[in-house]
C-alpha cells in the first residue's frame, strides 16, 4: 500500500512495514503467538519496537520458539546463557520474568484456563474497533488493559503493566487501532467480524 495511507508509525523501515501490513491488529487466538507477544512487549519497555523486531528471530531461538512448557523448565544456567546472548535484550529482570510468565502459563493451563481465554474475555470476546484519525487519538492504556494487567499479575505474570498489556492487545488484534485512513483498519475489522474467540 502507498506509504501515505499506512499508519505513520510504520514509516518506511521494511521491518516495520511488514509488521504493520501483515501482523499488527489481526485477531489471534494462537496461544504460542500470544505468549510470544506478551513477552516481546515486556522486553520492549524502555526500548524501540524496531529493536525488538530486529532481534525477534533471536528471541525465538533463545526462548525455545516461545514454547512456554519448555521455557517454564529454564533454570539458573539458562538465565546465565541468556544474559550472555548478544542476540537478545540482556536484561535480567525481563529474562527472569519470561521464565516466570511461562510457569504462570503452565499453571493457568493446569487449572483449565489459557492466556487466550483471559485476553479475549477482557475485551468481551470480540475485537474492540476504535476509530483513531491521528496517532494522538490512540490511548496508552484503557480500562480493559488495566483490568487484564491486574488479572495477569494475580495469576503470577510479571512485566505486564497496563501500557504493556495495551500494546499486546493492539498487536494481537484484540483492539483495532489502525488509523481509519489506513487500509489495514478495514482489513482487520473484516477479520475481526469473521473471528470467533475460543469458548
Amino acid at each position: 500500500m502507498p506509504a501515505r495511507e499506512r499508519c505513520p508509525w510504520a514509516g518506511t523501515d521494511p521491518l516495520y512495514v511488514a509488521y504493520h501490513d501483515e501482523e499488527w491488529g489481526l485477531p489471534s487466538a494462537d496461544e504460542r503467538h500470544l505468549f510470544e507477544m506478551i513477552v516481546l512487549e515486556g522486553f520492549q519497555s524502555g526500548l524501540s519496537w524496531r529493536t525488538i523486531l530486529m532481534k525477534r528471530q533471536n528471541f525465538r531461538r533463545a526462548f525455545a520458539g516461545f514454547d512456554w512448557k519448555k521455557v517454564a523448565r529454564f533454570g539458573a544456567a539458562d538465565v546465565r546463557r541468556l544474559l550472555g546472548d548478544a542476540g537478545i535484550v540482556r536484561h535480567r529482570g525481563k529474562i527472569e520474568a519470561t521464565i516466570q510468565n511461562a510457569r504462570a502459563l503452565v499453571a493457568l493451563h493446569a487449572a483449565g484456563g489459557s492466556l487466550c481465554a483471559l485476553a479475549w474475555e477482557a475485551v468481551g470476546g470480540s475485537p474492540i474497533v476504535n476509530k483513531p484519525r491521528r496517532l494522538g487519538d490512540v490511548p496508552p492504556v484503557t480500562e480493559e488493559s488495566k483490568a487484564l494487567s491486574k488479572t495477569l499479575k494475580k495469576r503470577g505474570f510479571a512485566f505486564v503493566g497496563p501500557t504493556t498489556v495495551y500494546a499486546f492487545l493492539q498487536a494481537c488484534g484484540l483492539v483495532n487501532d489502525h488509523l481509519v485512513g489506513c487500509p489495514r483498519h478495514a482489513a482487520c475489522e473484516r477479520a475481526g467480524k469473521r473471528f470467533r474467540a475460543p469458548a
